[in-house]
């Protein structure tokens, strides 16, 4: 069934609001997970497991949400090209969102000292972590300078590095849309389309 003009309008309008939604969530969640592994009162647990949750289990939950929300508002059906269109332009415009509130925005103007603390943290887990695994100075040493590189990129990013980024993401949502218009498709029943058989 090709989408009708109603139909793609319906379906962007609402893609987009979900993908706003869901953004400012996700900004909230990169917020939540900064301030709670930089406390000086994290553990190592948290500095793990807290952006495994707010940046993955709790993200992957809130999408299938706003998937089955965002079928269910335009009347339940919706073809396999309908379902990737309005997914990945829900994912756009929140990554855009996040991307723009937190890594331009908050990194860059609000806290340019972001960076560090986030390695400070990152580096305090990795030592706490070997340690209680009886790790050799070697291996935490080497998992010290792995770190040092990670974030020595992260403050080197220059303006073509962020637009890189930016398209490496996009074919990255890409993916997950076809993956997840793969598992919310619904089609129409077949009455629908012998009535709007243009369709």
């Amino acid at each position: 069934m090709a989408m009708s003009d109603p139909i793609n309008q319906k379906i962007k309008k609402k893609s987009f609001i979900r993908g706003f939604v869901l953004g400012l969530i996700l900004l909230a969640f990169s917020l939540i997970s900064y301030y709670l592994i930089t406390s000086p009162n994290a553990t190592a647990i948290t500095i793990v497991l807290g952006p495994i949750v707010l940046k993955g289990i709790l993200p992957i939950i809130l999408v299938i949400l706003l998937c089955f929300n965002l079928r269910k508002n335009i009347g339940g059906y919706w073809t396999f090209r309908q379902a990737v269109s309005g997914i990945f332009i829900m994912f756009i415009t929140s990554y855009t969102l996040q991307m723009v509130g937190y890594d331009l925005l908050f990194v860059k103007v609000i806290d340019r000292d972001a960076v560090n603390k986030t390695q400070i943290a990152a580096t305090r887990a990795t030592i706490e972590v070997a340690k209680k695994t009886n790790a050799s100075q070697a291996a935490i040493d080497q998992r010290k300078a792995d770190l040092q590189k990670e974030f020595d990129f992260q403050k080197n990013v220059i303006v073509f590095g962020i637009i890189q980024n930016y398209i490496f993401y996009l074919i990255f949502l890409f993916i997950f849309a076809l993956a997840f218009a793969a598992l919310f498709r619904r089609n129409p029943p077949e009455y629908m389309n012998a009535v709007n058989p243009d369709e």
